[in-house]
């Protein structure tokens, strides 16, 4: 008789055999091929050259458009500034000359020069020079002076210059004769504008009595005119 042991262990041999052949073909259907991670996946190369630029595209629909914007605040009202311009100013002058005028008169006109004034806002600036002399028995004094137009200046004051002799000999033709070169020379104002005649004459001083007077003896005598801005 077998013994109780043995008799164990064929019974668990039995059992197990027909278990074995159920795992080994369930395995077998899902057995991995060795060479699948080999052939399943690509091995990346290296990187080839870059392409050429693409041609430029052509320019698409224009938009519509936009919406009108709104207007803007109203700004604060700037200040008026008045500009001046003013025109420039061209030198306007002009000059007579005489040679040995040896005018021997005591009262009257002497000499007279015509000038354009082109503004009325403007002033007058004359000067006469030549030689002058004045020659008395007793004391005398003789007045040289410009008008303008016939009058004499007011605008401020006349254009003077005298000449007085305290002394002299008992008679004119002494030799008390000097004659010197003198000046004649002023401002004037308020003169209109247009053709002027200036000009230079010889009188008397107020209060006393006129003398032997001589302009322009033996040497040039010269007006000169200038019209000057105000």
């Amino acid at each position: 008789m077998m013994s109780p042991l043995i008799a164990r262990l064929l019974l668990l041999v039995c059992l197990a055999l027909p278990l074995y052949g159920v795992e080994k073909v369930r395995n077998r259907g899902y057995r991995k091929d060795p060479d699948a991670d080999k052939f399943g996946s690509c091995m990346q190369g290296p990187a080839g050259t870059s392409g050429r630029e693409g041609n430029p595209g052509t320019n698409g629909i224009p938009g519509t458009p936009g919406i009108p914007g709104r207007d803007g605040l109203k700004g604060e009202k700037g200040e008026c500034i008045n500009e001046i311009f003013e025109e420039v100013w061209r030198p306007n002058y002009k000059q007579c000359a005489w040679n040995s005028l040896n005018y021997g008169i005591d009262l009257g006109k002497v000499a007279d020069c015509t000038f354009t004034k082109l503004r009325t806002d403007s002033a007058l600036r004359v000067l006469f020079s030549g030689s002058l002399r004045l020659k008395c028995k007793n004391a005398c004094c003789q007045r040289w002076y410009f008008t303008f137009n016939g009058a004499e200046c007011t605008g401020p004051l006349p254009i003077e210059s005298i000449i007085y002799l305290d002394q002299g000999s008992p008679e004119l033709n002494s030799t008390i004769n000097i004659h010197r070169t003198s000046s004649v020379e002023g401002l004037c104002e308020g003169v209109k504008a247009g053709l002027v005649d200036v000009a230079v004459w010889v009188g008397t001083c107020a209060d006393y009595p006129r003398g032997d007077a001589s302009t322009g003896w033996n040497s040039v005598s010269r007006v000169i005119i200038e019209e000057l801005p105000k």
